[in-house]
């Protein structure tokens, strides 16, 4: 994954960039942060986990289970991941939005499921505990506080690991809190890079 960042940051003539990943990003953010700490100005590492611990995996399992069965991730994504992004608020308060983001989601080229079973492999297997103090660019760490699935838990093996890491929480939001309440989001992690240098 890391390997796959660097090459194509080579490829385009990238030097550094700012690097940001949201979950399955996030992961890649750290591991590229880690093994080539030249190439990162600054990492961002929004609902970011250590390593995949059993609670996680047991939820990645599920959506492995109803991929199969329903035969298409949109679907899956639709009816099995959703509501572990969004609070329940959104989906009382904004159905047009959820809408939306269901009709964008079945909108786009279908991931064939067996990419997507790889894909969540890959989040089963992610450990990296014994990379993080490897990471020297400055670093935002944000939780939402809702997140069930990616939660607090993990923020303190992330910021004792991580020199000088920024912690942030969003006490209103869940997995998904960028599209959730995008502005308060933006505002925050925006501060953040503003005061990065490349």
């Amino acid at each position: 994954m890391a390997d796959d960042v660097n090459g194509l940051m080579a490829a385009l003539d990238i030097d550094r960039a700012h690097v940001a990943g949201v979950s399955f990003g996030a992961a890649a953010g750290m591991w590229l942060a880690a093994k080539y700490p030249a190439r990162v100005a600054s990492l961002s590492l929004h609902s970011a986990w250590t390593k995949t611990d059993s609670f996680l995996a047991a939820v990645v399992k599920s959506w492995q289970v109803m991929a199969r069965a329903l035969g298409s991730v949109a679907e899956m994504v639709v009816e099995g991941i959703f509501p572990w992004c969004f609070t329940p608020e959104m989906y009382a308060q904004r159905p047009e939005f959820v809408a939306a983001l269901e009709d964008f989601v079945r909108g786009r080229p279908p991931q064939p499921v067996d990419a997507f079973l790889e894909q969540t492999q890959a989040v089963l297997g992610h450990d990296a505990d014994a990379q993080l103090g490897r990471i020297v660019a400055p670093t935002q760490i944000t939780f939402r506080r809702r997140d069930l699935v990616i939660s607090s838990r993990f923020a303190a093996a992330l910021t004792e690991a991580i020199k000088d890491a920024e912690l942030l929480i969003f006490e209103h939001l869940s997995h998904a809190g960028l599209h959730e309440d995008a502005e308060q989001f933006n505002v925050a992690t925006l501060d953040f890079l503003t005061r990065q240098k490349l």
